[in-house]
């Protein structure tokens, strides 16, 4: 369906992407036909000590001494599927499908983050038609769950000076920087209570926050989407002012970059409490459809009796250990903390409380902190730190990575902005963007590297609701094919 799309050669190797399950962790069989297509059109390739692939495609005859471009994607998308769908991302392929002049996937993220970006290096690479320089194409690994691929990069593998990122979501934008951002962990002690002797049958039932919009971590922090995590631990801090609820576990979240969408919890009550508690429930769903109407028209709260055998400890937390929880969830930052100071309405620092789980022991808060300063970074990770020292949070930060400084003078920028204005008649936007590209770390291991990053119109990536522009596409890849060759054409300009 997707290859009697324009651009043809595109749309076809992202519907072969699309059959192939690659979600973060998972890219093996995606590069094993990169290699195989790598193979079939005569091209170098090879994999790093990391295990990104570089694919090597000579200059077009006379060309041969213009500057090197490098071309790079990551291989990784998202797994994140609506609630009632039953897809396994590591089995199943995705399933395109076109509605009003967009790609959507059906009850599932798309990937066209950032699979259309590799389904466009694909057809360059095959293409016969396009005058270009020495091109290397770059193919990292786990991109979405921790930038393994970037931060294992090993300098002197590539020759080329002028990179163009193609993980940019947004047309007629020129992406120049990007925020850093790192991964904090607080690991709260937790105690159990001893088994009694129940005066009172108890039963166990299962609460959901479900139905949520979700979104990027990053993009969409700050449209006022609601957060599963938050809004679980209210619901149970509102019912246990009603009703005696004592909590077995709590599961929320399950992607550091992407906003919880779905959180549950197992708790026990009395048993001629059943009815009264659904009444609670409903009353709190009703005022939650109202407050959330604009921004989660979705949400939604699901009751069902259960038990507790799949739980990590079938017994109850304390009810000193339960209000420690629920307030630390509570306490924890989440959302938009900051706006950038010099650039208009870009966000500068924010904090997503991603993920909530419990282990028989303890409870675990995964939060990812994002600033475009690392001063304000840093000062983000002491308002964690600060907000849950009084729950005996253990806080551990990790697997941090560099935000992406502006060259606002960059001879690259200058080039790539002149052609925009000569194919579409208006100048692009320079952005400055609150996600976490790859390029800050790609500049670690090249820091002569001029870099830039630009895409078609993708919306609601890590959600399931994420869709690519066709129309947007075809303009995508019409400026990249212009842009090598022009680039190739003034080998002297950026030096």
């Amino acid at each position: 369906m997707l290859d009697q799309l324009t651009p043809r050669p595109l749309w076809r190797h992202f519907e072969q992407i699309c059959a192939i399950p690659h979600p973060s962790y998972h890219e093996q069989a995606l590069i094993e036909q990169l290699q195989r297509f790598a193979d079939s059109q005569g091209l170098q390739h090879q994999r790093d000590r990391v295990g990104n692939l570089i694919i090597r495609k000579p200059a077009t005859a006379g060309l041969e001494q213009a500057e090197g471009i490098v071309l790079q994607s990551h291989l990784d998308m998202v797994p994140q599927k609506t609630d009632d769908s039953n897809h396994d991302f590591i089995n199943d392929p995705i399933q395109p499908r076109i509605v009003d002049g967009w790609v959507h996937a059906t009850d599932t993220t798309l990937g066209a983050d950032n699979g259309i970006g590799v389904a466009a290096i694909l057809a360059l690479l095959e293409a016969k038609d396009i005058e270009h320089g020495p091109l290397e194409a770059l193919f990292t690994i786990n991109e979405e769950s921790g930038m393994d691929g970037a931060h294992g990069l090993e300098p002197g593998l590539l020759n080329g000076t002028l990179l163009l990122n193609l993980d940019s979501e947004q047309e007629a934008e020129l992406y120049v920087g990007c925020a850093g951002g790192i991964d904090a962990t607080a690991q709260i002690e937790l105690e159990r209570a001893q088994p009694l002797t129940a005066t009172t049958p108890t039963i166990a039932i299962k609460l959901i926050v479900r139905g949520l919009a979700g979104g990027h971590s990053g993009l969409d922090i700050n449209l006022g989407r609601g957060n599963a995590n938050r809004l679980l631990a209210q619901l149970i801090e509102q019912l246990q002012a009603q009703h005696v609820v004592a909590l077995v576990d709590f599961n929320g979240g399950n992607l550091r970059n992407a906003i919880a969408r779905r959180a549950e919890a197992v708790l026990t009550i009395d048993a001629d409490q059943l009815d009264t508690v659904r009444q609670s429930v409903q009353q709190i769903r009703s005022q939650w459809q109202q407050q959330y109407l604009t921004t989660e028209p979705q949400i939604d709260i699901g009751l069902l009796q259960t038990d507790t055998n799949d739980c990590p400890d079938t017994r109850p937390l304390t009810p000193t250990s339960q209000q420690r929880l629920l307030d630390a969830i509570l306490a924890c930052p989440h959302g938009m903390i900051r706006m950038h100071p010099e650039l208009d309405g870009v966000i500068e620092t924010s904090n997503n409380l991603a993920q909530v789980c419990l282990t028989a022991q303890n409870a675990q808060l995964l939060c990812l902190a994002r600033s475009a300063d690392d001063a304000e970074l840093n000062n983000l990770c002491r308002q964690i730190d600060t907000a849950l020292a009084p729950f005996q949070a253990q806080l551990h930060f990790d697997g941090a990575y560099p935000g992406w400084t502006p060259e606002l003078d960059s001879p690259l920028l200058a080039s790539m902005q002149q052609l925009h204005q000569q194919l579409f008649g208006i100048e692009a936007e320079i952005k400055v963007i609150h996600a976490g590209l790859e390029c800050g770390l790609l500049a670690a291991a090249y820091p002569n590297w001029q870099m830039i990053s630009f895409g078609p119109t993708i919306c609601f990536p890590h959600s399931p609701g994420e869709k690519v522009e066709i129309a947007s596409v075809e303009r995508f890849w019409r400026y990249l094919c212009q842009a090598l060759t022009a680039l190739a054409k003034q080998p002297n300009a950026h030096g």
